[in-house]
């Protein structure tokens, strides 16, 4: 038998069309000037693959930076020294598979910067990350 015999056979299965004026109702967005606190895992593994060995801490640094301004919406992001002394705990080469942070997003006390919010990251100690 051919496939394309199957195929031509086989029932289609299509979406309804969706008729003009009936959107989807979309989630409420939060205003990005809410403090407010979150956990994360960062998997630097996968984010330091294939950069060399005497770049690859303050590489490390960068990525959670990068992070935390991309899910706190920030882009004044400050860094906790014991968080930095994780990262660089293993030395340049051999940074640490996978990080726990919390990410909070606290009132700027500055009044020269430019934004009114800034996120602190710093480190959260834990033994497992799965689950």
């Amino acid at each position: 038998f051919s496939l394309s015999l199957f195929l031509s056979t086989s029932p289609s299965f299509t979406m309804p069309a969706q008729k003009k004026g009936e959107n989807k109702p979309r989630r409420e967005k939060k205003p990005q000037n809410t403090v407010i606190s979150r956990d994360h895992t960062i998997h630097l593994h996968r984010r330091l693959h294939r950069i060399t060995f005497k770049t690859k801490a303050p590489r490390a640094v960068r990525e959670v930076k990068k992070f935390a301004e991309q899910q706190m919406k920030t882009s004044d992001v400050r860094i906790d020294a014991k968080l930095n002394q994780f990262l660089w705990s293993k030395g340049v080469r051999n940074v640490p598979f996978r990080v726990r942070v919390r990410l909070s997003r606290k009132r700027s006390d500055d009044d020269e910067a430019g934004e009114e919010m800034y996120t602190y990251v710093s480190h959260v100690p834990c033994v497992n990350y799965k689950g």
